[in-house]
């Protein structure tokens, strides 16, 4: 919306109105990717620190919290002090999908881009929306059964996959393979490869992120590292000179996802001042099914959906041990009858705190494994 105020002056001198035009040439400043994203990023964070007590004072007088125990300590043996998480308010995700899209559409140029994103955010956000509501208010703590949860998430980036190829001038989206290390594309004309791997990079990042969501402040935390990622990402997709020099897909329309991305990492470090240990809100499915799903369709959206496998490290990790788990659990109890785990307990976060690690160190801990991910995914950019 700012957007077109940097186009007042020059409409202004084309209606003859040269003096006023003269006087409010400063509004240009909007035209600029770099301050719109910088002025997201500040809007997210101050909205979210300002809304953010007001909303969870919303959340208890709805009753909106959590009637449970942390599940780890639940099944015992976590080391360390007990804080009771029973109690505290869900659902913060309403929040960072609020603040989140208000500032994108304040500060963004509108787009094919950014409404895809954003109307994706929407529909994943209503899900999760809808698996809280179901563990809160019916008691039901497995929520929506995974195979609604699933049919949801496939349909949604089939059709953004499916959208991109049809429309000439993204087509090459999903019919050209890129691979992280590699400057070429390493399939052509692939449309189906392509569509499985925007579909897969969609609904494998929402759920990963859905499965990290297990303690205070890691899920939302790593979203941001991988968020700051994908704003320099974006940037340079979005940039022809830049993307031509560094020989990665030039993406017309990419770089307005650098404002969205900006907003992202404001809302998520204004909700990460409420979410930190000891937590007084929870983002629940409603938020972590939503950034999930916006980084998968970022990523394929720039070219870049393998790339968000080294980028997203964590989750990657924490998916991987849920996968790995369960697996092993269910071949070995067909061979033996008795089933057994690779992990004390998954995801992998909460392994470590079985083997006695606080809660706050096994947050830190990721975070410092994210931003080691994070670079590894900004140095693919030369090691080409």
């Amino acid at each position: 919306m700012f957007y077109f105020l940097s186009e007042l002056p020059e409409w202004l001198k084309q209606s003859g109105y040269a003096a006023w035009a003269d006087w409010l040439s400063p509004l240009r400043v909007f035209q600029y990717i770099t301050f719109r994203s910088a002025g997201a990023a500040v809007t997210a964070v101050l909205l979210s620190l300002w809304l953010g007590p007001r909303f969870i004072a919303w959340l208890r007088s709805v009753k909106l919290e959590q009637d449970y125990e942390d599940r780890a300590r639940e099944l015992g043996n976590i080391t360390g002090p007990a804080v009771s998480k029973k109690g505290t308010p869900t659902m913060g995700g309403l929040l960072i999908v609020g603040v989140l899209d208000f500032t994108a559409l304040l500060w963004a140029q509108w787009n094919a881009f950014i409404v895809l994103t954003l109307i994706a955010v929407l529909v994943l956000a209503a899900l999760g929306f809808y698996d809280d509501y179901v563990k809160t208010f019916q008691k039901n703590r497995e929520g929506v059964a995974e195979v609604v949860k699933l049919v949801v998430q496939f349909a949604l980036a089939g059709f953004i996959a499916v959208y991109l190829w049809r429309v000439p001038a993204t087509s090459k989206l999903i019919t050209d393979v890129m691979v992280p290390f590699v400057k070429p594309p390493v399939l052509t004309g692939a449309v189906v490869v392509g569509i499985v791997l925007a579909v897969l990079a969609i609904v494998g990042s929402s759920n990963a992120v859905n499965l990290t969501d297990g303690l205070d402040g890691l899920a939302i935390g790593c979203t941001v590292i991988v968020a700051f990622v994908f704003l320099i990402l974006t940037y340079i997709a979005g940039n022809v000179k830049v993307a031509g020099y560094l020989q990665v897909p030039y993406v017309p329309g990419a770089g307005e996802l650098t404002v969205f991305c900006a907003a992202m990492i404001g809302a998520g470090l204004g909700f990460l001042w409420f979410n930190c240990h000891p937590a007084q809100v929870f983002m629940g499915d409603t938020g972590s099914l939503a950034l999930g799903g916006a980084l998968g369709i970022i990523a394929v959206l720039i070219h870049q959906p393998l790339l968000l496998v080294i980028a997203g490290g964590v989750f990657v990790i924490e998916a991987g041990s849920v996968l790995i788990q369960r697996g092993w659990f269910k071949w070995t109890k067909r061979r033996t009858g008795i089933g057994q785990r690779v992990f004390l307990m998954a995801p992998l976060h909460h392994h470590f705190q079985k083997l006695g690690w606080y809660e706050s160190q096994v947050t830190t801990r990721f975070y410092i494994l994210g931003i080691l991910f994070a670079v590894l995914a900004l140095g693919s950019l030369k090691l080409r």
